[in-house]
């Protein structure tokens, strides 16, 4: 069979990969000029598949108005006249209570566990290089009140399955020394063993690479904009782009914050926004001063991932800007709290700042599966977790397609239950 993915970030190239062990012909289409050069491009670099709590909790709401009067906010509101963007608050909004944000962080944790798996059987069988490393991860705690909070649930997340542990100051620097700077504003940390860290980029050009060894099998469509899916009674039956119509058997749409309009015309609706997020990249140049381990600041949202030889520092939500360019003043605000809590780690005088958009529904799980198109799927929607998630999602469509039920359910990231 030939599939048509739309998409060359993570979500594409992970999906097209395991359509290709399957035995099937499949062409990856981009508007982009490389795989990958969008919201995969240098991502946080965290494979967390422990923690996957959605953006939308009880705790959140009360924490938006003072975020938005601060110019280093983790979160910041640009309102628009956008019906998309109202109509997306609202849901988020709604999202916003105790019962639904632990109904979606039981889902999102059984398919992260379930991409884990995956992800790590995939790297053990191909020996993919991307500064992969089984680093562990500490999200640090520097008020008592969210540290009481993260130690509460502990035995929750134990019974979902994780396995984690408190750490006071003292042991969060002892896992960490290059804490050692921050240790008097320390309460206290979560230590979690079998979090991963890889650069994303990396990862994605891998997969290329191995994929287009197989040339009678793949065709890569580079800088080709999907324009139209074209509907035909219930199946679609080809992709108007600006190099001419490409016809499949099946499509895949795994095109992030550009799945919504290019689906709208064909009747389907997908609560997907983009969040942009910031991420910057820091040479490092004293190993005992940077971190070797994953790290979240649970206070500021900001995460560090050590790639080879850079610290990955990425963080900040803003909801309502979709220009593609840096804002300095972000870039500014990630640089000097890196400096503050690494101080000597890395030359800050190299940065190297990026943007990319989180495609997010309100909820916070993915869309999963099928379309009232029956040679239609849908694999989008990942917010901050399409790293995590890219490798079981992929398998996920792999066995759809092949007719299998596939190793988790997708109750509540469904088309059905996200319109």
């Amino acid at each position: 069979m030939k599939v048509a993915v739309l998409g060359a970030g993570v979500t594409g190239l992970a999906t097209a990969w395991f359509l290709l062990k399957e035995g099937h012909d499949v062409a990856i289409i981009d508007r982009r000029l490389g795989v990958a050069l969008e919201t995969s491009f240098a991502n946080g670099g965290q494979l967390s598949y422990s923690y996957v709590a959605p953006l939308a909790s009880a705790g959140v709401l009360p924490k938006i108005p003072p975020w938005i009067l601060r110019r280093d906010s983790p979160l910041r509101f640009r309102p628009k006249f956008d019906p998309d963007q109202w109509r997306w608050c609202i849901e988020f909004i709604l999202a916003c209570n105790e019962r639904q944000a632990e109904l979606t962080t039981r889902r999102l944790l059984a398919l992260s566990l379930y991409s884990r798996s995956v992800m790590h059987q995939l790297v053990a069988e191909e020996g993919i290089e991307f500064h992969y490393a089984r680093s562990g991860k500490l999200i640090l705690h520097s008020s008592a009140r969210s540290f009481e909070r993260a130690k509460a649930l502990l035995d929750y997340q134990m019974r979902l399955g994780c396995e984690q542990e408190a750490l006071d100051a003292d042991g969060c620097v002892n896992l960490e020394p290059a804490l050692a700077h921050v240790r008097s504003r320390l309460f206290g940390g979560i230590y979690t063993a079998s979090e991963d860290t890889g650069d994303c980029y990396l990862f994605c050009k891998a997969l290329e690479a191995r994929m287009l060894a197989d040339a009678s099998r793949v065709r890569l469509h580079l800088g080709c904009e999907a324009k139209r899916l074209i509907g035909r009674g219930r199946r679609i039956v080809g992709i108007k782009t600006n190099q001419g119509v490409i016809e499949a058997d099946c499509y895949v749409l795994a095109l992030g914050s550009g799945a919504p309009p290019l689906v709208r015309s064909i009747g389907i609706r997908l609560p997907i926004y983009p969040l942009k997020g910031y991420s910057l990249t820091l040479p490092v140049v004293d190993p005992d001063r940077a971190p070797r381990i994953s790290v979240t600041d649970y206070e500021r949202k900001v995460v560090y991932a050590r790639l080879g030889g850079d610290l990955r520092v990425a963080g900040m939500v803003d909801l309502g800007d979709r220009e593609p360019s840096v804002d300095k003043a972000r870039i500014a605000t990630l640089l000097e709290q890196a400096t503050d809590t690494f101080p000597g780690g890395c030359d800050t005088s190299r940065p190297s700042p990026w943007c990319g958009m989180r495609p997010a529904t309100p909820k916070g799980t993915p869309v999963l599966g099928s379309t009232p198109y029956e040679n239609l799927l849908l694999n989008t929607g990942h917010g901050a977790l399409g790293f995590t998630l890219a490798a079981g999602c992929a398998r996920v469509i792999s066995d759809l397609l092949a007719g299998r039920q596939p190793a988790v359910p997708l109750e509540g990231m469904n088309l059905a239950s996200v319109q």
